[in-house]
């Protein structure tokens, strides 16, 4: 579907269906090994596990559309996905979480993206798949801002589409939060999409591997980011908060929004966090409350499973923020 609309929020990536399979002791354990933690199985056993929960229509760029969508952005998906009854499957729950398909591209004799996210404790191992999908940037109709993320490994020309429409209209909002595949390959080949990037979005590791570094000085990650081209670089640590270089040069510090219990499942938290802040600037708010806003919404998805149950709306984050801690603020570097 390619009818053009104005819109305030253009998000552009994969969807899937993802399969949430919870395992639990004695089928699975973990394991610290030099420092990094493992999921472990005995291979060759038939492993029990708890319980399926199969969610359709997310992805980076799909959570990233809901979750403007609740914040009452007018936001549209651009994405590609399977003429089946998964894609189908996704495509009404986009419709039901008020997000536009009309860039939605159903393909014939394609699949629709599922992947498998394995689930133990609070943590979890996702197992992708990115179909591969004859991409093409559809007419798009007026907005204020674009959302880009996770493709498939084959978009290259993809991107040089996007490219050349981001470098023709200087005035959107561009919001870039790399995928997989876009991590693993750096900034090599997409120079040109991190000149034109407005609001950088990964988490500490994912900056770690696209620079090709070990350095764990947050300053030098912002930096070594910031010199690609973004104007602002967000970087998310997980539970320990997050870090934020801002178009102005200031290096700022924000502690999570603390947990009313303890998390179902983290996925969708990164997400949540990218997708907030982004559509809070894009709705002129400050920096400094942006992240709070993103906090909050980060430790809602968290307490439910998926990615998108726990979103919240503007005036459900504003509730949380009237009676956060008072020390619950942005602090600098």
């Amino acid at each position: 579907m390619n009818n053009q609309q104005e819109s305030d929020f253009i998000a552009i990536g994969d969807i899937t269906t993802d399969a949430f399979i919870r395992l639990s002791n004695p089928s699975a354990h973990t394991r610290l090994d030099k420092q990094k933690l493992e999921l472990c199985v005995n291979f060759g056993d038939k492993i029990p596990y708890e319980s399926v929960d199969v969610i359709p229509a997310v992805g980076n760029s799909a959570n990233a559309s809901v979750c403007a969508a609740h914040l009452g952005l007018r936001t549209a998906l651009v994405t590609d996905l399977g003429d089946d009854p998964n894609g189908k499957e996704c495509i009404e729950s986009l419709t039901k979480n008020g997000v536009s398909i009309n860039y939605v591209t159903a393909h014939k004799d394609i699949k629709t993206n599922y992947h498998y996210v394995l689930c133990f404790e609070d943590d979890r191992t996702i197992l992708v798949k990115h179909e591969n999908y004859p991409y093409k940037l559809p007419a798009l109709g007026a907005t204020n801002s674009v959302y880009l993320s996770s493709l498939a490994s084959s978009a290259g020309n993809y991107y040089e589409e996007i490219a050349d429409y981001l470098e023709t209209n200087q005035k959107i909002i561009l919001t870039y939060q790399p995928g997989t595949y876009q991590v693993k390959a750096g900034i090599t080949g997409f120079e040109r999409i991190y000149k034109r990037t407005d609001i950088f979005v990964s988490n500490k590791t994912e900056a770690q591997r696209i620079l090709r570094t070990n350095e764990s000085d947050i300053r030098k990650l912002l930096d070594g980011i910031n010199l690609a081209g973004p104007k602002n670089v967000l970087l998310t640590n997980g539970p320990e908060g997050a870090y934020l270089k801002t178009e102005n040069g200031r290096c700022l510090f924000m502690p999570p929004y603390p947990d009313p219990k303890p998390p179902v499942n983290r996925t969708g938290a990164g997400d949540a966090y990218a997708a907030t802040f982004s559509s809070a600037m894009v709705l002129g708010i400050p920096p400094e409350e942006a992240l709070r806003w993103a906090s909050v919404n980060a430790m809602a998805v968290v307490q439910k499973v998926g990615a998108q149950r726990g979103l919240l709306t503007r005036n459900e984050i504003e509730n949380f923020l009237q009676s956060a801690p008072k020390n619950f603020t942005a602090e600098g570097l």
